[in-house]
């Protein structure tokens, strides 16, 4: 089942595109997170860099299945923007194809008494124009 794209709940500050960032917030376009990796030694990058840090390798852009488990979070109980209701999930997602491959991301769908370190969830994407914004949702089913 491809990722779902979904319209957002409140506006976000949205990133300025570059070379190295832009697989990453436009591939939701079609329904992927990519995330850079390693031609040499297969390591997935995250943030977006310029070479590996392992091996100095070419990064590519590549899918991954956007899965992964809740690492750590905060709820943002504070309204810092007037069009942006809290509460916030603001969360460090480890994504399932690296021990130490995470994203920093908002949780979506979520009620806060739920929410909890290693929640098992799945990338969405908020439609902002051109960047694809991933966001994540519990995964249905656990308890």
């Amino acid at each position: 089942m491809s990722p779902a794209i979904i319209e957002p709940a409140a506006p976000r500050l949205l990133p300025k595109l570059t070379d190295e960032n832009r697989a990453f917030w436009t591939g939701g376009a079609h329904g992927q997170l990519l995330i850079p990796r390693c031609a040499g030694c297969q390591r997935w990058v995250h943030p977006p860099g310029g070479t590996c840090p392992a091996c100095g390798g070419a990064l590519r852009a590549e899918p991954v299945s956007g899965l992964g488990t809740v690492y750590t979070f905060t709820v943002n109980a504070h309204q810092w923007r007037p069009d942006v209701p809290p509460p916030n999930l603001i969360a460090i997602v480890q994504l399932d194809e690296q021990d130490d491959l995470r994203v920093l991301t908002n949780i979506v769908g979520c009620e806060v008494g739920v929410l909890r370190c290693g929640l098992e969830v799945r990338v969405l994407f908020e439609r902002h124009a051109e960047v694809f914004y991933p966001v994540f949702e519990p995964v249905r089913g656990q308890p």
